[in-house]
């Protein structure tokens, strides 16, 4: 079963309501073990989730669209949480309006609308947890979400760790954690193509 945009909802949602607690918090501490602090994660996070919907409308071939979104510098905590927010679920309306045979550029290779939300889920609940641990949190994601977004762009991987909770096989997958038996990742890979059709190849951070 495809990646849908009432996944990236779900991904979405579950960010949300973990972190609108910990809006009165002070957001300038470092974000799990990235170099940004969490404020900035929430930007960066924004940011991607936004330029992705832009592939899906823009759908370019050969680059991405040429913007960036930042955030006003004076942004609140919880501000910063509802760009995050409007960004997903931006990038959700954009999936759903989208024909599936569309194709639009990432490093990875021409990606479908499928692909976009599995990577919108990546950056949302990675991000979302590096932010959550920087602030004391953390997320209980759906796990069939997870099972989907690991069998979208982690095939091979997927079949690895077979058995092992999908939330911590996707963190693991993603450089996040060690798992038994299986060290930590410095280098990882996802296929953001059709029928895993390229890889991209990236450390940390997402």
């Amino acid at each position: 079963m495809p990646v849908t945009a009432d996944d990236l909802d779900a991904a979405v949602s579950d960010v949300v309501a973990a972190l609108r607690p910990a809006t009165s918090l002070n957001w300038s501490v470092r974000a799990g073990d990235l170099e940004w602090d969490c404020w900035h994660t929430a930007e960066h996070l924004g940011d991607c989730l936004l330029s992705f919907a832009g592939q899906l409308v823009a759908r370019p071939g050969d680059r991405f669209v040429r913007f960036m979104a930042t955030a006003d510098q004076d942004a609140a905590p919880a501000e910063m949480l509802e760009f995050v927010e409007v960004a997903g679920r931006l990038l959700a309306a954009a999936v759903r309006m989208t024909s599936s045979d569309v194709r639009a550029f990432h490093p990875a290779g021409l990606s479908d609308p499928a692909g976009f939300a599995a990577m919108g889920c990546v950056e949302t609940l990675l991000h979302g947890e590096d932010i959550a641990r920087g602030l004391g949190r953390s997320l209980d994601p759906p796990r069939d979400v997870c099972a989907r977004i690991l069998a979208r762009l982690f095939p091979q991987a997927a079949h690895e760790v077979t058995g092992v909770d999908p939330w911590a096989a996707l963190r693991w997958c993603t450089g996040r954690i060690e798992l038994p038996g299986r060290t930590r990742l410095s280098e990882w890979q996802w296929h953001a193509a059709p029928e895993a059709v390229g890889l991209h190849r990236q450390g940390l951070p997402a």
